[in-house]
C-alpha cells in the first residue's frame, strides 16, 4: 500500500512562509488533498490537487495565500503557505483520495481520502 510522508513543518511567525512536502513512497495517480486539524477543533479541508492538474480546490481561508503543486516525478506534492497568520496553525495531513467522485465536492470531503500521512505541525506565532 502507498504510504505518505510529510515533511517541511515548523515555528514561523504570522507573515512567514513555509512549504510542506507529502512524498509518496510509490507513483500515486490520485488526487492529493492537504487538511489540518488545530487542537479542539475539526479536521478541515486545505486544499487539493488532481493527477495532472486539471482540478486546484482551496479552502476560502486559505484562498489566494497557499498554492497545491505536485511533481509527479518525484512523487512529490507540495503546500506552499504563504502570509501566514495564527489561525494558521494546526497540524497539517496530506491524503491520497482513494474514493470515486470527480465533483468538486468529492474533493473537499475527507471520506473520499483512504492513505494519510501521519502529519506535521506548523505553528504560526504572533
Amino acid at each position: 500500500q502507498v504510504q505518505l510522508v510529510e515533511s517541511g513543518g515548523g515555528s514561523v511567525r504570522s507573515g512567514d512562509s513555509l512549504r510542506l512536502s507529502c512524498t509518496a513512497s510509490e507513483r500515486t495517480c490520485g488526487t492529493i488533498g492537504w487538511f489540518r486539524q488545530a487542537p479542539g477543533k475539526a479536521r478541515e479541508f486545505v486544499g487539493a490537487f488532481t493527477w495532472i492538474g486539471t482540478g486546484q480546490y482551496y479552502a476560502d481561508s486559505v484562498k489566494g495565500r497557499f498554492i497545491i503543486s505536485r511533481d509527479n516525478t518525484k512523487n512529490t506534492a507540495y503546500l506552499q503557505m504563504n502570509s501566514l497568520k495564527v489561525d494558521d496553525t494546526a497540524l497539517y495531513y496530506c491524503a491520497l483520495k482513494t474514493k470515486d467522485g470527480t465533483a468538486e465536492r468529492d474533493h473537499r470531503d475527507a471520506r473520499s481520502y483512504g492513505i494519510w500521512g501521519q502529519g506535521t505541525q506548523v505553528t504560526v506565532s504572533s
